[in-house]
């Protein structure tokens, strides 16, 4: 039986630390990108999906910290890509492993160190999700180029940090310039995929906040062709394309720092059907006349109010709608269990429905597919 080599002595000459402005600070080993970074920690409790997480543009700016102990040890896959790219900040764990998996091309250090994204294991996660749960998000410094740093001044650049609050990210990880989705259809028949595809009979223009690609591969497969714009695309501009219907994606950061969006919104409902999910949700939101506040961290299970019954879903936001800014022509059609916040909404007078989560999985369940179902029949209708 071959000796398990657990690296000790490697582990301990990288060393690392993450230090958070309210002073805490948390030793630990440095796998990924030689780099010191500042985020917002956040946490992800995920089983799996590492690599479609670190993928998701709606990380940008943060840290990610998985609750499962035991990561790498499927390795990284092209094809479980969501993005073009990284746009997270780090990547906390408690232990890193190798791969050992047939579809495995790469391991998770190579990948991160490729993309120079810095990531610190050998950390509680369990107790930093707990302290994160209890107080909600944190600007934290994670400290992992070898320099010579301490952990005060690691505390001191955190606090310093000027967070996420009114930063527009989405101009940060949109695409540079528009395209189709996947004509070729590679990239729909990713690995376990159908080979056969219905018909796309319907034409959508999807603006890209972060938008992740299992959305655009969920909606092909219920039929519909997929333009996706930047960002910053005007409604005019997305009205001489003639779509079908206009969707609004996630993306990361604030919804009250991207005015030209909810602008967009605004002048396209009435004259198109529309749904957003996730940032898109609260720039709907906010273009119907509500407005956003800052939410604690952690969000699952959902009641459809329409249906009577319970959703659970994969989320990743700390911004809400407030249900009492919202004016009569809007329905709150989602809550929240835990604590009654908004989790979607529908126009009463215009074809449009939004939520705060995404109905693709990509990690995570899939309850909420039907959304997109949900959006092809406001279109038909």
């Amino acid at each position: 039986m071959d000796k398990i080599n657990y690296n000790w002595r490697e582990k301990r000459e990288k060393k690392a630390f993450l230090a958070l402005a309210d002073g805490t600070v948390m030793q630990g080993y440095s796998v990924g990108a030689p780099v010191d970074q500042v985020g917002e920690v956040v946490f992800n409790t995920g089983l799996s999906g590492y690599q479609e997480i670190l993928s998701d543009p709606s990380y940008a700016g943060q840290f990610v910290t998985m609750t499962y102990p035991e990561i790498g040890s499927y390795g990284i896959n092209a094809a479980d890509m969501e993005s073009r790219g990284l746009f997270l900040n780090g990547f906390i764990i408690h232990e890193y492993n190798e791969p050992s998996n047939w579809r495995s091309e790469e391991s998770l250090a190579e990948f991160l160190k490729k993309h120079n994204v810095p990531c610190i294991a050998g950390l509680d996660t369990r107790a930093l999700t707990t302290k994160l749960r209890r107080e909600g998000t944190i600007k934290g410094f994670m400290h992992c180029s070898g320099q010579e740093i301490t952990p005060e001044e690691g505390v001191k650049k955190a606090v310093a940090w000027c967070g996420l609050d009114n930063q527009d990210y989405a101009s940060k990880v949109t695409c540079e310039r528009a395209f189709d989705w996947d004509p070729d259809l590679s990239k729909t028949r990713s690995w376990g995929m159908p080979e056969l595809l219905p018909a796309a009979d319907l034409n959508v223009v999807a603006y890209d906040f972060g938008i992740k690609w299992n959305i655009l591969r969920s909606m092909r497969i219920c039929g519909m062709n997929v333009h996706v714009v930047p960002a910053h695309t005007t409604a005019e501009e997305v009205l001489k394309l003639k779509p079908d219907g206009v969707f609004f994606s996630n993306g990361p950061a604030d919804p009250a720092a991207l005015p030209y969006a909810a602008e967009a919104a605004k002048s396209l409902l009435g004259k198109v059907p529309v749904m957003g999910i996730c940032l898109g949700h609260q720039i709907l939101g906010i273009a119907c006349g509500g407005r956003t506040y800052r939410l604690k961290f952690g969000h699952h299970p959902v009641k459809n109010l329409l249906a009577g019954s319970v959703e659970i879903t994969s989320q990743n936001h700390n911004f809400a709608i407030d249900a009492a800014t919202l004016p009569d022509t809007v329905e709150v059609t989602h809550i929240n269990l835990n604590d009654g916040t908004v989790e979607g909404l529908r126009h009463k007078k215009e074809p449009m429905f939004c939520v705060q989560y995404p109905p693709e999985a990509a990690p995570g369940p899939h309850d909420p597919f039907y959304l997109f179902r949900q959006f092809r029949d406001l279109m038909k209708r």
